[in-house]
Formats: C-alpha cells, sequence, structure tokens
C-alpha cells in the first residue's frame, strides 16, 4: 500500500509538471529549459523552527524558544523530472550540546515547482528547546535554561500561482531546473493552511516570577491558521549572476486552542500573515549555484499572550548538467505500471 502510495504521488507531481511542457516561444526568449539534461549537485542546509512569547501589552521582555540544531549536508539530483535530495546530520559539538542542550528534529517536506505554480505539503515535530529570556542575563560559555521537555508540530500546506510565468521562472532561483535569462518579475497569488501544535510537561514558561503578565501557565495550545496572499517576486539578471527577492503577504484566521491546568479555553483572531525568499547565484549553461533563504512568520493573541512562531530555512548548492542518456531520458510517470 506504502508503495502504491509514492508511487500515486510521484505519478500526481510528473503528470502535472509534464502538462506544461509544451513549447512557448515567448518563454523560450525570457526561460531556458533543459528538458535534455539531468542535474546533480551536494547540498548544505540548515532548517529552523522557533517560537517567541511576550505579553499583549508589551510591558516585558520577550522569551524565545529555540532548538540546537545542526547543518544538514547531502547530495540532490534532478532525475525523471523530479527534484531528489537526502541530507545527514552534521553532529553538534559537545560545547553547543552543554550550552544549548540537544533537540530531536523530524521533518519531511514535498516541494513542487512547475512553471505556473508552486505546491508544498510538510511535517515537522522537533523537541528539546533552550530559552533565550532576554530579562535574564546568561554570561557568555554558561548553559541557557533547557526544556527538554517542550514538543512542537508544525504541518500544513501551501501554492502559490506565478501569473506572469511565461517570462519568469520562480524554480530558477531555487531548484536551478530552469534558467532566467532577462531580467523579470511576477505577481504571486496564494495560500496556505497550517496547524500549529506547542506542548510541555509543565508551564511553558518557566524563567519568569508568579505573577508576570508572561506567565500564563499554559502547557499546551493548538493553532489552525487559513491564509491567503498576494506578493511579488523579481529576478535581476546580471550574465550568468542572478538575485531573486519574494516577498508576499495576506490575511489569516487564527483558531486556537490552549490548555492551563484544569481546564481548556477557545479563541479566534484575524491578523497579517508574511513569507519572504532571497536567493542569489550563478547559472550557466551548465554549471550552477547559490545561496537561498525563506522565512513565514504567523503570530496570535491569547490569554493576553502573543505567540509568534517562525520557520526558516537557509540552502547552499553548487550543480552540474548532463545529457541524458538510455533510461535518464524518461519521466517518472513512465515507470508507473498502468492500472495504478
Amino acid at each position: 500500500m506504502t508503495g502504491r502510495l509514492v508511487l500515486f504521488i510521484f505519478s500526481i507531481l510528473s503528470i502535472a509538471a509534464s502538462a506544461q511542457e509544451s513549447f512557448d516561444s515567448l518563454r523560450s526568449i525570457y526561460v531556458q529549459e533543459f528538458p535534455e539534461r539531468f542535474s546533480v549537485w551536494p547540498v548544505l542546509k540548515q532548517r529552523n523552527l522557533y517560537f517567541s512569547l511576550r505579553d499583549e501589552q508589551r510591558t516585558t521582555e520577550r522569551i524565545r524558544y529555540a532548538t540546537n540544531n545542526s547543518f544538514t549536508f547531502g547530495f540532490g539530483a534532478y532525475l525523471f523530472d523530479l527534484v531528489l535530495e537526502a541530507t545527514f546530520a552534521i553532529p553538534l559539538s559537545e560545547q553547543s550540546k552543554e550550552i544549548y542542550g540537544e533537540s530531536d528534529a523530524r521533518d519531511l517536506q514535498i516541494n513542487m515547482l512547475a512553471k505556473k505554480f508552486t505546491a508544498d505539503v510538510y511535517y515537522q515535530k522537533y523537541k528539546g528547546f533552550y530559552i533565550d529570556d532576554k530579562s535574564l542575563e546568561i554570561p557568555a560559555g554558561t548553559p541557557y535554561p533547557q526544556r527538554p521537555d517542550i514538543s512542537t508540530r508544525n504541518t500544513g500546506v501551501g501554492g502559490i500561482y506565478v501569473l506572469n510565468n511565461r517570462r519568469f521562472s520562480l524554480r530558477s532561483a531555487f531548484n536551478y531546473t530552469d534558467r532566467q535569462l532577462r531580467s523579470m518579475g511576477s505577481v504571486l497569488i496564494g495560500g496556505s493552511l497550517n496547524l500549529l501544535k506547542v506542548s510541555a510537561d509543565t508551564a511553558i514558561v518557566s524563567t519568569r516570577p508568579p505573577g508576570d503578565p508572561t506567565g500564563s501557565g499554559f502547557v499546551l495550545v493548538n493553532n489552525t491558521t487559513l491564509a491567503l496572499s498576494a506578493g511579488y517576486t523579481h529576478t535581476v539578471v546580471y550574465k550568468d549572476f542572478f538575485l531573486n527577492g519574494t516577498l508576499a503577504a495576506g490575511p489569516g484566521n487564527h483558531w486556537i486552542r490552549y490548555e492551563n491546568p484544569g481546564h481548556v479555553q477557545y479563541d479566534d483572531m484575524r491578523n497579517l500573515i508574511t513569507s519572504m525568499r532571497l536567493g542569489i547565484g550563478y547559472n550557466s549553461d551548465r554549471i550552477f549555484g547559490g545561496v537561498g533563504y525563506s522565512i513565514q512568520s504567523r503570530s496570535f493573541k491569547f490569554d493576553a499572550v502573543r505567540l509568534t512562531s517562525t520557520t526558516s530555512l537557509f540552502r547552499v548548492v553548487v550543480g552540474y548538467r548532463f545529457n541524458k542518456i538510455g533510461i535518464l531520458k524518461k519521466r517518472a510517470v513512465d515507470f508507473i505500471p498502468s492500472g495504478i
């Protein structure tokens, strides 16, 4: 059953991508595609999720909860019209573990960057946080307060439609399957659904004295966010070098459930959701590489406290395109047995 499900997912992604492969003479002036080539690359990246708390009136300093995540290193390839990456964690130093503690991270993400749209499905689970409380002075080299019992679970789906898709390629700046030939940009429209859970064995705010406005005593909060967004992306091209900036924002509705010892409460609110991507690099006929950074934040209020969650990804890639030969000329959809 699992194997069939994986094949089904790959087939849907491949069919959706291949449906956009018809030749476009206008697009060929602005964007170079590589249907006869496959590419491979080493990749270094770091994915983070952290959250911060502050009283609604901002009378006290914020408290930031962060994981001690290592960088991961591995390899990726663009084969059979699919982007595949496998990375492994780089071990943390003993000094880092002593000061910031250890975090357990589980991350599963499926991204699709087609000509006209992007789609993301993700699941992230982190356990073990250290506390950066701005009301406390931590001497250099001294361990931060650590909470191995705090865990977060972040799941969701999202999509973006590229309006100017005949002249602009968003994927050229982030997974390098295309090459932007001329400076160009596009308006973006999109939407997302996100579910965030933060939980602990005891009160999450543990570094403040009784009566502090940030110390509400909650041990669990669930937030479901439905958001729409609009934005703009632009790539500046100089010879084989490029610089891309993407910014999107829009209204989001939050449905909140939180638990204090002995009782459960509900709330809802609306505010602005923002996301940003930056990419810079080199993209020639054969060689490509660059640095990418993306960040998205969501903020909501409950029980006179504001919680802001932030996810980010830092990624460095250097790769090369080779001519396809033999079986490498096939697409993923060609491997799907008929009848599945």
